[in-house]
């Protein structure tokens, strides 16, 4: 009796371990999946996604759309057939690539075994497979008839012109919540603009999913993000784009650079930077492509600097135009450094438009001891030297200015021929633009307008401030007059054309020391010197063909100037 006794016991303490066992199971591992299946069967929770705004060019074509595309997911309870076989179906067709005939056995493989894990997990009961499914692959995964796998409507990104602007525009990707969100660009410094409000759909159901008429509801409407209108002349940038990636190819350089702006407005027409990346397949390249040289990358800028610097001369009555040179005899010693002409050749008793056409270095040290350290350094911080500009694109970095109680005699000197300093090409282009639209400083801007359903709404331009007088303007624009006919690179002048141009070439440092064979070699300018419709930056890194600006990036600038005066109407005129 006793052991018939015991034996009840076990059996009733082992009914009562496998009851709790599975109790546990149910509400505790398995509790939040399933009041989650038990809510998506009782209610009815969509969210509704906004249409993200689009990006056009001045002219209103897309720079950036929207496209159709899917999410594709798995409803686990009703996947009905073999994981392994469903997830070696779907592989060639998830599979990032064009053709599948290039893609390898291995990451098919891999892209089937991702698959295989989504499909296996036992936490959740909806997962996402692929996003941004376009509609002819859509159609291959319905054609293969497997029940539990569903859709989505949700937006992509279009670029008519592949990777025409990708470094203006910027790309649309996931953040960590997997939403869509912009990076770089316009895209990611719009994103809130362009992204609009999301929607959402409320409504219970009864337990055959058929929608309680009486029961709880509520909708809030999706508001669609804002279109950008920017001041891109689409022309502009096509030419820009082919002209660089050209220039880049025959002077054997190994990246290149180069915006178009309207001086007097700040707006950018064009900007272009290689090499670069195409938008909408941005997970195919690597992630230092993405940043955009224009706004992100210092460098020493060489002799394109020495315009600043003589415009501040010229400005604070240190100097005048006639002022003549008195230590252009030859070679200058600076505390233990020797500074020479880059030619190695010396003209005595220069004169300061001497000094910019045959772009003096010793000259330039003359310059900067008459101006001295601290209305030097006064002078670049009004042309936005060692700050943002304030152009409408994430990402922009601006190299630091050395405090001016840093700065020694040697300091002076290097920096009036722009070395020991670092800017940005949008640096550079701004503050030559302030010379261009006599003496004010304008805030660069890539988007004119906001657009959404026939409203508009100007963006407004930033402050304009003084930097120099209007006629420390028109004297250093008629030194920049006589470099680009007189000057290195006389040879690129187009004859009829008014332009003020400078070029630059800069040894890159490397290592505490200036490698003596690499360069970045630069041009900047803007014409109609009387009147500028546009100022251009060209800057090539390593040209192999030749180190000198005169011969490389000079060349390039006029060459793409020559297509600008075209299209923008711009007529010769007799010298």
């Amino acid at each position: 009796m006793l052991l018939r006794h015991r034996i009840v016991s076990i059996i009733l303490l082992l009914a009562f371990t496998a009851v709790s066992a599975k109790l546990f199971y149910w509400q505790v591992i398995k509790g939040k999946a399933l009041s989650v299946q038990a809510q998506n069967q009782h209610s009815l929770n969509v969210s509704i996604k906004a249409p993200r705004g689009s990006i056009l060019s001045s002219d209103k074509n897309w720079l950036a759309a929207r496209n159709e595309a899917w999410l594709l997911f798995a409803d686990l309870d009703k996947l009905q057939g073999s994981i392994n076989e469903i997830a070696d179906r779907l592989a060639p067709i998830t599979i990032n690539g064009d053709d599948i005939e290039e893609i390898g056995k291995d990451e098919l493989i891999n892209e089937a075994n991702r698959i295989k894990n989504l499909l296996t997990r036992d936490d959740v009961v909806w997962v996402p497979i692929k996003h941004k499914i376009s509609i002819t692959d859509r159609e291959k995964i319905e054609a293969l008839q497997i029940t539990g796998l569903g859709f989505e409507q949700e937006d992509d990104r279009f670029y008519p012109e592949a990777s025409a602007a990708a470094h203006l525009l910027g790309f649309v990707g996931k953040d960590e919540s997997g939403e869509n969100i912009g990076y770089f660009g316009l895209e990611g410094y719009y994103n809130l603009t362009l992204s609009g409000r999301e929607g959402n759909l409320f409504g219970e159901r009864d337990a055959r999913g058929s929608p309680i008429l009486i029961g709880k509801s509520s909708e809030y409407s999706a508001v669609g993000g804002v279109n950008l209108l920017t001041h891109i002349d689409r022309g502009v940038q096509l030419m820009l784009e082919q002209k660089l990636v050209e220039g880049i190819e025959k002077y054997g350089a190994k990246a290149g650079t180069a915006i178009i702006m309207d001086p007097k407005t700040g707006a950018v027409m064009g900007m272009s930077s290689y090499p670069s990346y195409e938008p909408a397949r941005y997970p195919l390249y690597s992630n230092e492509l993405f940043k955009n040289p224009a706004i992100s990358d210092g460098f020493e800028p060489g002799s394109i600097f020495k315009v600043l610097v003589m415009a501040g001369a010229l400005d604070s009555g240190d100097l005048e135009p006639d002022t003549k040179c008195d230590i252009c005899t030859g070679s200058v010693k600076i505390d233990k450094y020797t500074i020479e002409t880059w030619d190695r050749e010396y003209r005595p008793d220069s004169s300061m438009v001497d000094v910019i056409v045959h772009s003096d270095n010793v000259g330039m040290v003359f310059v900067s001891q008459k101006l001295g350290i601290e209305k030097m350094y006064e002078y670049l911080r009004k042309f936005g030297i060692g700050e943002q500009t304030g152009i409408d694109l994430q990402g922009e970095f601006a190299p630091k200015l050395r405090e001016v109680e840093k700065w020694s005699i040697v300091d002076l000197a290097t920096a009036s021929f722009g070395h020991g300093i670092a800017i940005t090409p949008m640096q550079m282009i701004r503050a030559v633009s302030a010379i261009a639209n006599k003496g004010k400083l304008t805030v660069p801007q890539v988007v004119d307008k906001l657009l959404i359903d026939g409203w508009e709404e100007d963006v407004e331009m930033g402050e304009t401030t003084r930097v120099i007088s209007d006629e420390a303007s028109r004297e250093i624009t008629a030194m920049m007059v006589e470099a680009a006919k007189s000057g290195e690179a006389k040879w690129t002048h187009l004859r009829g054309f008014n332009i003020a141009g400078k070029t630059g070439t800069a040894q890159i440092p490397i290592a505490g020391h200036y490698d003596e064979e690499k360069t970045i070699a630069s041009f900047v300018g803007f014409a109609p010197a009387d009147d500028p419709k546009f100022a251009m930056i060209v800057t090539l890194k390593e040209p192999s063909s030749s180190p000198w600006s005169s011969e490389t990036a000079a060349p390039l600038w006029y060459s793409i100037a020559k297509e600008l005066f075209m299209y923008l109407g711009i007529q010769p005129v007799r010298n």
